[in-house]
């Protein structure tokens, strides 16, 4: 058996972090179905390959709110939570061999902390765009592809806006916040406060309303 786990939604300044981790036995099915880099893959392939890879392998899914993800920066870093998070959907794959997409600048240093977080004595292999390398990490980062891109859509749907990607580069995503923030003097609740660009928005926000009053 051999596990691979990746995330989606590091950077977003909205919506939810979500960690996924995917077991097979081999990855040749994997190949044959031509899983890749979920960011190399449109969206409609990602949905296409999604249930073939759920119906094919053992998965565990996690998915941190921005509240959550506040909450784990007052007391980590969010390599540290991430990492945390990366074990959590580990934890019943232990024993097995793990390939896992690095977030940490240091890879050695991260395998050795998940190693540390699932009791040790893991095999894993730890390596920056390990997507584009490994198929079963392939899998994991659609099947997290998936699962935030879904919860993006029912936020959408829940709120009656136009989100964008969540991501700070994305200006329908800025003009979501700025005029949320202007109408409401406070990020929404899927927001990450602890994001500069939230932060930054807020701050401009207050200078208007003090030079208008």
């Amino acid at each position: 058996m051999i596990c691979g786990a990746d995330e989606a939604g590091r950077g977003p300044v909205l919506g939810p972090l979500v960690v996924a981790a995917v077991s097979v036995n081999d990855d040749s099915e994997l190949r044959r179905i031509g899983v890749k880099d979920s960011k190399r893959l449109s969206p409609l392939k990602r949905e296409e390959l999604y249930p073939l890879i759920m119906e094919m392998c053992d998965v565990e899914v996690l998915q941190i709110t921005a509240e959550g993800i506040d909450e784990a920066r007052r007391e980590m870093s969010l390599n540290r939570m991430e990492a945390e998070a990366f074990a959590s959907v580990l934890y019943p794959f232990r024993g097995q061999e793990i390939f896992l997409d690095c977030v940490d600048p240091n890879e050695t240093s991260f395998a050795r902390l998940i190693d540390s977080l699932l009791g040790g004595h893991s095999k894993i292999v730890c390596e920056h765009r390990a997507d584009n390398t490994y198929p079963v990490v392939a899998a994991a980062s659609i099947v997290a592809k998936v699962v935030r891109d879904r919860a993006m859509v029912k936020l959408e749907k829940e709120w009656g806006e136009s989100l964008g990607s969540g991501y700070p580069s994305d200006q329908k995503t800025i003009s979501f916040l700025e005029r949320w923030i202007k109408d409401k003097g406070n990020p929404p609740p899927f927001a990450r406060c602890s994001w500069e660009t939230t932060r930054r928005l807020m701050g401009l926000a207050m200078n208007s309303r003090i030079t208008e009053w």
